[in-house]
């Protein structure tokens, strides 16, 4: 089937993101994409300058956002399509978990250090261009400093090794991700705030990736729905077949919009391509879904 709609992918104004908002547009261009959003992270920055170029070259571009939120101790990530994105709200969202991203982010380097490492501000400083460490920065630090070359911890990211197919990213997962020993608490707008904050800006709200953040704990979308979601990305590089099939169901039954996004952020998540994203429909369907919902 023809592969044209990516609807999740990330620029540099992610902190986790490579390219800027022109060069992803260019590469969804050469990929073949002719349906594309970019949602980064808590901030709107990117939309502007890519909405004029996909405009040049005859992209449709939707407005989004991906926000980090909460549910019931869960952590979330909620995708907002088609939001007025210059309200100052989307600003205040993204100053506030900058300040505090900046203080967990030196929290970080003691919890990595007490897992047997000596990294510093200034090793991360290299790939860091505004004092936020990610946890995929942390592993590529130490992935390329010689003296943790044997390091036991690390040799799983390594070439050959179990989570090698995105190491940095893996590395995240495994020790930064929420419940892992390097995780810092950051407060998050709750679920409904979000959804809320979405709607009164004139947006759908689409559950991310579900089948990384509801592991073990699919029921509780079947919760999550009373609070109005608009669309599930039940098609995901994360998602194996069972949970594409689940949550399609789900969006069936709950008549809401079923989206696919790659998630590609480029060099943190290099297994991960443009326009991937385990869609097992044909991918007009979306088409229709998203003039249905006049976000193109």
């Amino acid at each position: 089937m023809d592969k044209f709609i990516d609807l999740h992918m990330h620029s540099l104004y992610s902190d986790d993101g490579e390219f800027t908002p022109t060069e992803l547009v260019n590469k969804c261009y050469q990929a073949g994409i002719r349906i594309m959003a970019i949602a980064d992270h808590n901030s709107v920055k990117a939309i502007d300058e890519a909405k004029k170029v996909a405009d040049e070259l005859q992209i449709k571009y939707i407005p989004a956002v991906e926000i980090d939120c909460t549910y019931e101790g869960i952590n979330l990530h909620v995708l907002g399509y088609g939001i007025n994105y210059h309200h100052k709200d989307f600003i205040d969202l993204e100053e506030n978990v900058l300040q505090q991203e900046l203080s967990s982010s030196l929290k970080k380097i003691d919890l990595t250090n007490a897992l047997g490492f000596h990294i510093t501000k200034n090793d991360l400083d290299k790939v860091s261009d505004n004092g936020v460490y990610t946890g995929e920065m942390f592993a590529e630090v130490l992935l390329n400093m010689d003296q943790y070359k044997d390091h036991e911890l690390l040799l799983p990211y390594r070439e050959g090794g179990t989570r090698s197919d995105n190491p940095y990213v893996n590395f995240y997962w495994d020790y930064y991700a929420q419940g892992k020993p390097c995780y810092t608490e950051i407060i998050y707008p709750t679920l409904k705030e979000t959804i809320d904050l979405i709607h009164r800006h004139g947006g759908k709200a689409v559950l991310a990736h579900p089948g990384n953040n509801l592991k073990g704990q699919f029921g509780v979308f079947d919760e999550m729905m009373k609070l109005g979601y608009d669309g599930v990305e039940c098609f995901s590089n994360y998602h194996n077949p069972e949970t594409v099939e689940y949550f399609y169901q789900k969006g069936q039954e709950y008549h809401i919009m079923t989206t696919c996004g790659s998630d590609y952020h480029g060099k943190t998540k290099p297994a991960i391509e443009l326009g991937e994203c385990r869609c097992i429909i044909d991918e007009c369907i979306i088409e229709k879904q998203l003039k249905e919902n006049f976000l193109i």
